[in-house]
């Protein structure tokens, strides 16, 4: 499990430009029942960035991230959004949740979408069964 200091706010707009400009491919990378669901977004001409998912209430038998990264991540999806992370190493998406399934990160996805100015439509799911 990773320390709460390993993650700090990230800024949705400091991300390559490709992001914005391609059909982007969200690919689940290890299990949905982690507390930090490991995946890769690619786009076209073999664009790839780490982004993984962050179970941001889970506290035992550590604290994934910290508990005003936790607060900000209610705040965001409050107010529709998602809280990015950033660990230095990937990106990162806080969802105010203890258990991930399929739902939460396809509607994570679609926030960090908004967020980054990307027309949800142009976002691709892949969790393999």
């Amino acid at each position: 499990m990773t320390e709460p200091a390993r993650w700090q706010r990230g800024d949705p707009f400091e991300l390559p430009d490709w992001v914005g400009e391609q059909v982007l491919t969200w690919c689940l990378g290890g299990p949905l029942s982690d507390p930090q669901v490991h995946g890769t977004l690619s786009g076209g001409e073999g664009h790839e960035l780490s982004l993984h998912i962050v179970c941001a209430d889970v506290a035992y038998p550590a604290p994934v991230v910290s508990e005003l990264l936790r607060r900000e991540s209610h705040l965001s999806w409050h107010l529709g959004q998602v809280l990015v992370l950033d660990s230095g190493r990937c990106l990162g998406l806080a969802v105010p949740v203890s258990t991930l399934d399929a739902d939460i990160a396809c509607e994570a996805l679609r926030r960090f979408a908004m967020a980054v100015a990307v027309e949800p439509s142009r976002v691709r799911v892949t969790i393999p069964l």
